[in-house]
């Protein structure tokens, strides 16, 4: 695949050949996701028309006049509140008879109102295309989520030093602690919300934080990361407070030796179920296969999931610059659990790593 040098015309090139493939003359973006992957545009109410001609049409409503021209400069722009209906009806009168839409993102009334708004266009599924555009990332891109991890990196280490993780501080302290620190080193928002289990709930895979204090020997997984300029970091890491108990040391070891088999097998071609089945079958053979519940990782970037995926059934292979992550754990319901992630990206030459903290265990 193409760079496209973190250049949204390029993509919009790129998507403008898969459209050729597809003998159809032009695809409606609605994801808005997608479409500021395909513009630079923001806001929050958007489609974007891309054609085979080359002509490619933004639309928008009036709050965003001035911030659609200064983000978007190379497209022409229709100021109109009903985004998608006003371009299939632009498509319709410039006389395509074919429209492409992302069939997996619009609702049923969505397509009700596209067919009722241009009964003679003959709408086909453009089905997942950009998102397969944007898995394989440019430089650009990879330094932006560089940066996030880099945040997120930072603020774990401030606050381990600061004694931000400690006996008698609640989840909820030690995620709101977290937070505040990758926002003041420079994250635009947290990837997600964030997640500290401690002792008995560091066996829940995605558990909330709670009031629960934390108590000596326990676990405390922490699973969290850094937006920056729409980038998502997303890294685990699993600590032990006062002594590590002997059950600890064994789980966490697996978990380690686990996530560095999935580290390794990165590499352009690799199937991406291929990757999970080697991590799960180290964590089976060792007799936790009922304790790891969930898929090996995904991929990241403007959402903090998205194509590829790596799980049991995932489809397609690993290419270049593809971010994943990988991220393997092993729970022991009402005792505790360990998960190892970091954010990696596969290259020609091997993976590069992203997330830098430690994976050696901490004891605090």
């Amino acid at each position: 695949m193409p760079n496209a040098a973190n250049d949204p015309a390029a993509r919009r090139d790129l998507l403008r050949a898969r459209l050729v493939e597809l003998e159809v003359p032009a695809a409606l973006v609605t994801h808005l996701v997608n479409v500021r992957y395909l513009t630079g545009f923001t806001g929050s109410n958007a489609a974007l028309l891309v054609t085979t001609d080359g002509t490619d049409v933004l639309a928008t409503d009036g709050r965003y006049i001035t911030q659609s021209a200064q983000q978007a400069p190379d497209v022409e722009r229709v100021i109109d509140r009903r985004v998608a209906t006003i371009l299939a009806a632009w498509a319709a009168e410039a006389g395509m008879g074919t429209l492409a839409y992302e069939s997996h993102r619009v609702t049923v009334d969505g397509l009700r109102a596209l067919q009722q708004t241009e009964p003679q266009l003959e709408l086909i599924s453009l089905g997942a295309a950009v998102e397969e555009l944007r898995s394989a990332k440019d430089e650009g891109e990879i330094e932006l989520l560089r940066q996030a991890c880099a945040i997120a990196d930072r603020a774990l280490a401030e606050l381990i030093a600061a004694g931000g993780i400690r006996v008698g501080r609640s989840e909820v302290q030690i995620a709101r602690d977290l937070d505040w620190r990758m926002l003041e080193l420079g994250a635009e928002a947290v990837s997600f919300e964030t997640i500290v289990a401690s002792g008995s709930n560091s066996a829940i895979p995605h558990h909330r934080p709670t009031g629960r204090q934390v108590e000596p020997g326990d676990f405390v997984k922490l699973d969290f990361g850094a937006a920056c300029a729409g980038y998502h970091s997303d890294m685990t890491r699993t600590v032990v407070v006062g002594q590590l108990a002997e059950w600890q040391r064994e789980i966490y070891d697996l978990v380690a030796d686990a996530q560095r088999i999935g580290r390794e097998m990165l590499a352009v071609g690799v199937e991406c179920a291929a990757v999970d089945a080697a991590v799960r079958d180290r964590i089976s053979d060792a007799g936790h296969a009922e304790h790891y519940t969930h898929g090996l990782g995904h991929g990241v970037g403007l959402e903090i999931h998205e194509a590829p995926m790596l799980g049991r059934d995932a489809p397609g292979r690993l290419g270049d610059r593809m971010p994943v992550t990988v991220e393997p754990g092993v729970y022991l319901e009402g005792r505790g659990g360990v998960r190892i992630e970091d954010t990696l990206v596969v290259r020609t030459d091997g993976p590069e790593l992203l997330t830098m903290t430690t994976k050696d265990l901490c004891i605090l």
